[in-house]
């Protein structure tokens, strides 16, 4: 049996539980500067390089994997939000990008066949891409519209090469996630089925979009139903939204993309919305009982946590949709479905 149909077969039977961020748990470990660029020999201060950290602290993301699967999570992603060559490229790490996302796969593969083997339980290993901190749809100059840093071919070898990293340490998908750009994203499902070609075998890709205001937009424009259309194309094994609000926000949007998607959908929320200190102080069991209500009301396969989430809003959530059952998934519309920044359908 294939990861793909594994995880079919796990998400028809119940809610899967996905995990929640690094960051926040990296920074309870309260690591020195020194701790951080460990013997990688790195000129620059790499105090904040969180993905850093798979290579030079490795107990550490192990650690933080181990109490997310002890909360019930069932997909693991690997902490490589940023490990990608544009963004490394601002602690002078840009060369060490492939040895980077091994290392993270590799750390959280061996955690998760460790737990599979002593209970059981069907658990994944996502690959996890981020954004990069460049925009293809976006000037970043006011005064030259139509100027970009980098182009879509630069965009695609930059995942391509971090997606093969994760591959090679064994990750079973790729998760493309926090989305605020339709065309970078775009360029990572390129990169993927480039790789698949490459390797000739499948790789199952999730992709999760980010909001950026509550007219439900990203940054690039897209309402979440034309974001749907332009990447429906590559059939994603999951579609989903992730950071840009809490669960009580994001309701009306996870709500119109489960009607529309014809795959599982997959939500982590942030822990509510951040005070003024920047800091999330919305409890574990608030966080549990908003998301029940996306479940008892059939709209997700898998549920999970975002920025201000701990393992302890993971386990919240695990125990509150237990016994639920998941989401069942809409069959295709054979609407043609064209989407701008607004969707647009012309019927069979």
């Amino acid at each position: 049996m294939t990861k793909r149909e594994e995880f079919e077969r796990a998400a028809a039977d119940h809610i899967l539980i996905k995990d929640g961020p690094y960051g926040t748990e990296i920074q309870r470990a309260k690591l020195a500067p020194q701790d951080y660029a460990g013997d990688t020999g790195l000129a620059q201060d790499q105090k904040g390089n969180n993905d850093l950290v798979n290579l030079t602290q490795p107990q550490v993301i192990r650690a933080i994997c181990y109490s997310y699967i002890a909360a019930g999570a069932h997909i693991l992603a690997t902490n490589t939000f940023n490990a990608n060559r544009i963004s490394q490229a601002d602690y002078g790490a840009e060369n060490l990008v492939r040895e980077i996302n091994v290392s993270a796969a590799q750390i959280i593969r061996a955690a998760v066949d460790e737990a599979c083997a002593s209970d059981g339980v069907a658990r994944f290993v996502a690959g996890a891409v981020g954004p990069t901190n460049k925009t293809l749809s976006l000037s970043p100059d006011v005064e030259d519209p139509g100027y970009r840093e980098v182009t879509f071919d630069e965009i695609v070898e930059v995942y391509r090469e971090q997606c093969a990293a994760l591959i090679e340490g064994g990750a079973d998908f790729i998760l493309v996630e926090t989305v605020f750009d339709t065309l970078n994203c775009k360029a990572a499902i390129m990169a993927v089925k480039q790789l698949e070609r490459e390797l000739d075998r499948d790789i199952p890709l999730m992709i999760s979009l980010t909001l950026t205001d509550l007219s439900g937009r990203n940054l690039s424009g897209h309402t979440v139903e034309a974001f749907w259309y332009t990447v429906q194309h590559a059939k994603p094994l999951s579609i989903g939204l992730n950071c840009s609000f809490g669960a009580e926000q994001l309701r009306p949007h996870v709500q119109l993309l489960s009607a529309i998607a014809d795959t599982y959908l997959m939500a982590y929320p942030n822990a509510g919305l951040p005070n003024d200190l920047g800091e999330y102080d919305e409890l574990p069991e608030t966080t549990a009982a908003l998301t029940r209500v996306w479940a008892e009301n059939g709209r997700v396969n898998a549920l999970g946590g975002c920025c201000g989430s701990t393992p302890d809003h993971i386990a919240a959530m695990a125990r509150a949709v237990a016994g639920i059952a998941p989401r069942i998934v809409p069959q295709a519309r054979r609407d043609m479905h064209l989407a701008g920044l607004e969707p647009f359908t012309i019927a069979a």
